[in-house]
């Protein structure tokens, strides 16, 4: 078997993200790692975040940060990443690429903890990086400029201290003196050799200071002070003129600023007033803020709220340092301050967020401050506040994240063509159930109703250089109506159109006058409101027209041909006439091509299921230059030309060239590549796209020419990042479409459906699902689906957190004790007209009040996707939470389609692993399944993970133990058990009469039971442990599995082995056949291996295209989503493996890490070819992707096109 893996969805979370002038001048970017990919952001005008690049660099970004050399003008980035080699990328404009400026080997590659790349700390003035270890290791680079302005960078210097746990590093802003980094260290030598533990509890941590001294070019320990055993983090103060220098040391409970040879200068961090006394107060993300007379910090707590910290200064001594309430958002990995007045938050789960600055932060709020701090015997008085609505920032824009996806299913709930994904996603107040589907989300801008069912819809210019469109033209059965675009959009009767005839076409002709085709002849409406009008000649009617800017052809019925041009007066001219064999069926003229007067090519499609391309030239009008047959009688022609690009904003290389697309009757679009010089057709490509024969529009996005297929449902053709993608859009069925552009809406369609008129635009191009989410409680864990009803059953839990009525009588009470007075100011009442700011505190921004970690909330959802509403929620009582479930057929059919469900209650994982109780409990469905009954719940010894239905009985893993459960009437009836497994069960799924058993630590185990005998025997293990998270049933000797370290791996039984167990009549086979060392007596084989990098979470087999071969389908915790598909021919495998194969070579991933080698992570990759890395072909300047082809014996054309094909057969 065969696989070829696709990444679907790009992972949606972030790593980390930093903020700079990437592009040089005044704009700035935001550049993410999601895990392995690389993107660069910018908020557009409107604030919305657009990505303009992202980048797949098959390795793990560890760590980002940005430099600029002295008086240069663009920033540069350092990547730190599992590569084991420094790397720079400076972001190219032109090409749209990220470009390797320098890449230094130091170390093994892998996540190592002496190996460096973890940390990465600048040098505020640009002139040297440090690069650290988790232990030991710290190296610094010199980083400096040569004659020729380029980037050089130096060997590295060593700053190793052994036995050393590094905590945090940063750069010292010093100025021009020597750069000196500063990073929290604890040394472990003495805990090591003390067998009693004293000494560790005595270990602590310390600020230390390297020197890094240019002129001996040498690194030294300057400085090292003791520091709280609690401090996490560090952020730099600016120095050199602009602030005192030194750095602010976050640790728990505590803001301090340090610097050498200055006293210790600390603030207490403000606590929630219901935060449980035991916990503390950590800082997790921070930003600082710097403008020519002031700068200030922003801190951001594992709670989500976010202090502003200001230095009172003289020179380089600090006098006080203040801690104010800022604002709460959603806690973050990465804080970015843009200089545009934007914050940009990327998000630990959920939706990351674009912020504005209403303010800064100067009105008086909670505030502590180094010169109030009081001493107690307790320790230090703590600060209290009372988290309130956002004040300073407001939010803008959201990038979806799906990060992190729990559990995924795939199914057609909906009935529609494609089938959806459910997926659940996020943790605590931020989760959701997000329902993917294939296809680009578009936004209504408005919707009409007209007074009859319209047939067509055109919009015009007035003049071919205006911006924005002057009318929209709707045609009926037998009228026509003009609306005009301004303001409003308004019915005319002036604009020289007649309105009492169905029109077939309507366009701006020559450079000012609009032209009218309708069945008894041509209207042309000159600027000045003269009209001339063509007629058809005798009784014949104008059946199909086609035409462009400066030429016009009609079909009469019969299949004569009609060929006009625009002579130099901006008069339409009768140029030719042809007689066709037959009945033409649809017609395209090519656009004309700059600087010249006319286009060559007409395409004119017949009913004979042909397509001709006949010239337009003076020298040999109407010839026949070339004829395609196709399956079925063309229904719409569309020629499409793409510019050429050389990089540029899609970031490909492809020479100009010319499409012609077909729809043709049977649902297919046909598209083929017409040569520019002599017209003949090659290489032909045909894709289904739905029941309707598809109709081809031409409209503008981003700029350029893109084409929409309406066929039933709606198709954008677009090129995007060097591929052609051709993905559906996310709305109903249309019936014609046209572009659209006015001041309100520069890039819009407008379409006609039933009987209105729509406007959308299209969103977020090169995505390849959209998303519907319905928020959830706590975070969800499992979930099953009922098809018969169109159900899901979803069970969420979440540790060291309130219920919800326990949540809303503190919020009660404590607002009750405020008295409505917040933060020491009186609420005034606005009078309830703002419905959102009634909330005081809303759940999804604050996060849940903590509670101590032995509590757990839990609830069990019935949901209805299709109206996204709740019927059934089920708060589990005292401290139970659920963590696995199924729905079950027990034999005695008296109740029909059970749900089981395993709980533990007071579960906990520290300081070892207990429970006080766990159960399974089951439900029986009421009211036509939209709620649940508890029938009885049954105690059992260990958690129950895995639950599975087999044969009329329910299978559950119990910790290390199977057992099979029959319903009695008051509780569960144990059948039968088998107790040798190794440690805990994770997954059950069966099939026949065999059960696939996975275990945490252990791989999968083959079972059978026997039912004469009452005995489950474990007949087949796996040779290699695999940390099991994810798994699915592929056939009957085949199962899928994905691990914690992220690889995914298909185990098969030998089919002699299958086939011996099979004929095995007495069972005395597998009941007397030993194994070794307590192994089963078989051994699966691994047939596929390869390493995803990314801890994949759930597995699922399904087709996302209408009649199309089933592939694999994964999501990770990173939120990405991929898919495994089998190739089907030998052929198909040999071309991919060697195209993968000369991509590795001509084109190393970009941070360092050799792609082989990170495919095979942890075990060698085997029989998968990794399509990421062969869709970064187009992607190669073009005599790269030429010598690659030729080296394939194939063309670009070629190879373009089957990674086309392959692509669609997956989405």
């Amino acid at each position: 078997m065969y696989l070829y893996n696709l990444t679907l969805q790009q992972a949606t979370g972030i790593v980390c993200a930093i903020n700079g002038s990437f592009t040089g001048g005044k704009s700035q970017e935001i550049v993410v790692a999601r895990g392995k990919v690389l993107d660069l952001l910018r908020p557009d005008d409107n604030g919305k975040i657009q990505t303009i690049l992202s980048v797949e660099v098959f390795g793990v970004i560890r760590s980002l940060a940005h430099f600029r050399l002295t008086g240069a003008h663009k920033d540069y980035i350092v990547v730190g990443s599992d590569s084991g080699r420094i790397v720079i990328l400076e972001y190219n404009k032109e090409k749209n690429v990220f470009d390797k400026i320098h890449q230094e080997t130091f170390g093994k590659s892998g996540c190592r903890r002496i190996v460096p790349g973890q940390y990465l700390g600048i040098d505020p003035k640009g002139r040297a990086v440090m690069v650290g270890a988790c232990e030991k290791q710290k190296l610094v680079y010199v980083l400096n400029r040569d004659t020729s302005a380029r980037l050089t960078i130096s060997s590295p210097l060593e700053a190793h201290k052994s036995h050393t746990i590094v905590y945090s590093i940063v750069g010292v802003d010093c100025g021009f003196d020597n750069p000196i980094f500063a990073a929290i260290e604890l040394d472990y030598s003495e805990a090591d050799q003390d067998s009693t533990g004293q000494a560790a509890n005595e270990a602590q941590k310390h600020l230390t200071f390297y020197e890094l001294d240019l002129g001996l070019n040498h690194v030294s320990r300057k400085w090292s002070e003791q520091v709280d055993n609690g401090a996490n983090m560090l952020v730099t103060v600016p120095g050199g003129g602009d602030g005192p220098s030194g750095v602010l040391v976050c640790a728990e409970n505590f803001v301090i600023y340090k610097n050498q040879g200055h006293p210790d200068v600390r603030a207490v961090i403000p606590r929630r007033a219901d935060l449980p006394a035991e916990r503390g107060v950590l800082i997790v993300s921070a930003a600082m803020h710097k403008q020519k007379s002031m700068f200030f910090f922003l801190l951001q707590t594992e709670y989500g709220d976010i202090f502003k910290v200001t230095l009172d200064h003289d020179n380089d001594r600090v006098s006080e340092l203040k801690v104010k309430y800022f604002d709460t958002i959603p806690v973050s990995s990465s804080l970015c301050v843009l200089k545009l007045g934007f914050l940009f938050a990327a998000s630990e789960f959920g939706n990351h967020g674009l912020y504005q600055f209403q303010a800064i932060g100067d009105d008086p709020d909670v505030e502590s401050s180094s010169s109030t701090l009081m001493e107690t015997e307790e320790g230090f008085q703590p600060v209290f506040f009372q988290p309130r609505g956002l004040k300073n920032l407001v939010r803008i824009d959201q990038v979806e994240s799906l990060m992190p996806l729990m559990d995924m299913k795939v199914s057609n709930l909906f009935e529609e063509e494609t089938p959806q994904i459910f997926s659940l996603c996020g943790r605590g107040p931020r989760s959701s159930l997000r329902i993917l589907k294939p296809g680009l989300a578009i936004t209504e801008m408005a919707v009409s109703q007209l007074p009859g069912v319209p047939s067509a819809v055109w919009t015009v210019k007035k003049n071919v250089n205006d911006e924005f469109d002057a009318y929209i033209v709707v045609s009926f059965t037998n009228a026509t109506l003009v609306l005009s675009i301004g303001e409003t959009v308004e019915e005319v009767s002036d604009s020289g159109f007649l309105d009492t005839t169905p029109s077939l076409d309507v366009s701006l002709i020559g450079d000012d006058s609009l032209m009218q085709v309708h069945p008894t002849g041509i209207r042309h409406i000159r600027e000045d409101g003269r009209i001339n009008e063509w007629r058809t000649p005798g009784k014949r009617t104008i059946v199909k027209v086609g035409s462009n800017r400066l030429q016009v052809v009609v079909a009469l019925s019969g299949g004569e041909l009609i060929y006009f041009e625009v002579d130099m007066t901006g008069q339409l001219m009768e140029v030719e006439k042809h007689e066709m064999s037959g009945d033409v069926a649809c017609l395209d003229i090519a656009p004309v091509p700059e600087g010249r007067q006319r286009s060559r090519f007409l395409a004119v499609g017949s009913y004979d299921n042909t397509i001709r391309i006949l010239s337009l030239d003076p020298d040999d009008t109407m010839q026949i230059l070339s004829l395609q047959s196709v399956s079925s009688p063309p229904d719409s022609l569309l020629f499409l030309e793409v510019q050429a690009s050389i990089g540029g904003e899609d970031g490909a290389d492809h020479p100009a060239s010319l499409f012609l697309n077909a729809g043709l009757q049977s649902g297919v679009l046909f598209r083929t590549v017409v040569d520019m010089v002599t017209g003949q057709l090659s290489d032909a490509r045909s894709r289904f796209l739905g029941l309707r024969p598809p109709k081809l529009f031409s409209v503008a996005v981003r700029g350029r020419r893109a084409m929409l297929c309406l066929s039933s449902r709606p198709w954008l053709g677009y090129i995007h990042q060097g591929h052609f993608l051709l993905t559906p859009l996310s709305c109903d069925t249309l019936e014609y479409a046209a572009s659209f552009s006015s001041d309100q809406c520069a890039e819009g369609v407008v379409a006609v459906a039933g009987d209105a008129l729509r406007v959308f635009t299209i969103e977020r191009l090169g995505e390849t699902f959209n998303e519907a989410t319905i928020p959830l409680r706590y975070t969800p864990r499992k979930f099953v689906l009922q098809p018969k009803r169109k159900l899901l059953v979803i069970i969420e839990s979440d540790q060291g957190a309130y219920t919800a009525e326990e949540r809303e009588a503190a919020k009660k009470e404590c607002f009750e004790a405020d008295g409505m007075v917040e933060n020491g100011k009186t609420e005034v009442e606005n009078g309830g007209d703002d419905e959102d700011k009634d909330d005081p505190l809303s759940d999804e921004q604050y996060g849940y009040p903590k509670a101590e970690s032995d509590k757990w909330v839990s609830c069990i959802r019935v949901l209805d996707p299709k109206t996204t509403e709740t019927t059934c929620l089920l708060e589990l009582q005292d401290n139970e939470a659920a963590f696995s479930i199924c729905t079950v057929n027990f034999h005695d059919k008296e109740y029909g389609t059970l749900l089981a469900v395993g709980t533990a209650k007071g579960l906990q994982f520290w300081p070892k692993r207990s429970l006080s109780a766990a159960y399974i409990h089951i439900y029986r469905f009421v009211k036509d399944g939209k709620s649940l009954e508890l029938l009885h719940k049954t105690q059992v010894d260990g958690v129950p993970l895995a639950l599975s239905q087999y044969q009329g009985r329910l299978l559950a893993g119990i910790g290390p133990v199977l057992r099979l459960y029959d319903l009695g009437k008051r509780r569960l009836l144990r059948k039968c058990e088998n107790k040798l497994f190794p440690n805990t069960i994770n997954s059950i799924h069966t099939y026949r009469d065999r059960i696939y058993v996975g275990d945490v630590q252990e791989s999968f185990h083959y079972c059978k039971y026997r039912r004469d005998e009452n005995q489950l025997y474990i007949f087949a293990d796996d040779s290699v442990p695999r940390w099991l998270t994810a798994s699915y049933h592929i056939d009957f000797d085949t199962m899928a599995g994905g691990d914690k370290f992220g690889n995914i791996y298909f185990v098969r039984l030998p089919q002699d082995v299958s086939d011996e167990i099979e004929e095995d009549p007495t069972g005395g086979k597998i009941k007397w056949e030993q194994g070794k060392l307590n192994g089963a007596p078989n051994k699966v084989e691994e047939i596929v291996q390869f390493h995803v990098g990314d801890v994949v979470t759930c597995l699922q087999k399904a087709s996302l295209i209408p009649g199309g071969q089933e592939s694999l389908l994964y999501g990770t915790v990173m939120g990405s989503l991929g898919a495994l598909l089998a190739f089907s021919s030998r052929d198909d495998v040999d071309f991919f493996n060697h195209l993968e194969m000369h991509m590795r070579q001509e084109h190393p991933p970009l941070c360092g890490r050799d792609h082989m080698a990170y495919r095979s992570a942890y075990f060698p990759v085997k029989d998968v070819v990794d399509g990421d890395l062969c869709e970064q072909y187009p992607t190669l300047p073009m005599d790269l992707q030429r010598k690659i082809a030729d080296e394939l014996d194939r063309t670009p054309g070629e190879i373009l096109k089957k990674l086309e094909e392959i692509r669609n057969k997956i989405v």
